[in-house]
């Protein structure tokens, strides 16, 4: 197994995405409005947000194959990857759930336990008077917590590439936490770039570049699949 590297995970990412630029642009729009609905629910912006990080996953792959002997539609992609995307996203949300209520029973909040499966906040306060960048970080600022949260969740429970394994290779989670770690613990240094580079991606687009939010989604599944791809398939592009 050959050494691997963040820098060319990274750009082989930045050249795959170039292949289907309108695919991706497609999907990076329709993030941003989902994305959205966090401010309606937390449970159901956290649950859509990681769904669409792991679809895009499989969407990553369509690309990949689609110029090959037996090409897939995009619609059988995405139904091939829904369920298992489904399921880590109800993982996602019943782990921040939890921790959700401790936090709020331990600071003396219990009421506020409610507001994580409804709580409105589209209202004209806060709304109106704001600039663009300022609108884009409220609206936003969740999902990129929710995205550092599931990072942690993966590679504390699972590894980088169980997702992976378990939707190109048919592996249970165990089988693909197993293979997986295996994998990180063999390419660790590109691993610890790689996280790093996306918790300081996800950090400044809760602050500094919002409206990049859903274009980090689309880098962060690309980057999964790329990943995955060169460790375990020996492909480049």
């Amino acid at each position: 197994m050959k050494s691997e590297k963040f820098s060319d995970w990274l750009r082989q990412s930045l050249l795959f995405i170039n292949r289907e630029p309108l695919a991706w642009l497609g999907y990076t729009l329709f993030m941003g409005v989902v994305l959205v609905l966090g401010r309606i629910s937390s449970a159901l912006g956290i649950f859509l947000s990681v769904s669409c990080l792991f679809v895009g996953v499989g969407i990553a792959k369509y690309i990949d194959i689609k110029s090959s002997e037996q090409p897939v539609s995009l619609s059988f992609a995405i139904n091939k990857s829904l369920p298992l995307a489904i399921l880590a996203a109800s993982t996602i949300v019943l782990c921040w759930f939890v921790f959700m209520v401790l936090a709020n029973i331990f600071s003396g909040e219990p009421e506020k336990i409610g507001q994580f499966f409804f709580y409105w906040q589209l209202t004209p306060e806060n709304l109106n008077h704001k600039s663009s960048r300022e609108l884009a970080s409220w609206l936003y600022g969740y999902a990129n917590v929710a995205l550092i949260f599931t990072l942690l969740m993966m590679t504390t429970f699972a590894s980088w590439f169980s997702h992976s394994l378990m939707l190109f290779k048919n592996h249970t989670w165990s089988t693909a936490k197993e293979r997986g770690n295996q994998a990180v613990a063999k390419h660790q240094n590109a691993l610890y770039k790689l996280l790093g580079f996306l918790f300081l991606e996800a950090v400044l687009c809760a602050s500094v570049t919002p409206l990049l939010t859903p274009v980090l989604y689309m880098l962060t599944s690309t980057l999964l699949y790329i990943s995955y791809r060169n460790v375990f398939e020996s492909k480049v592009i």
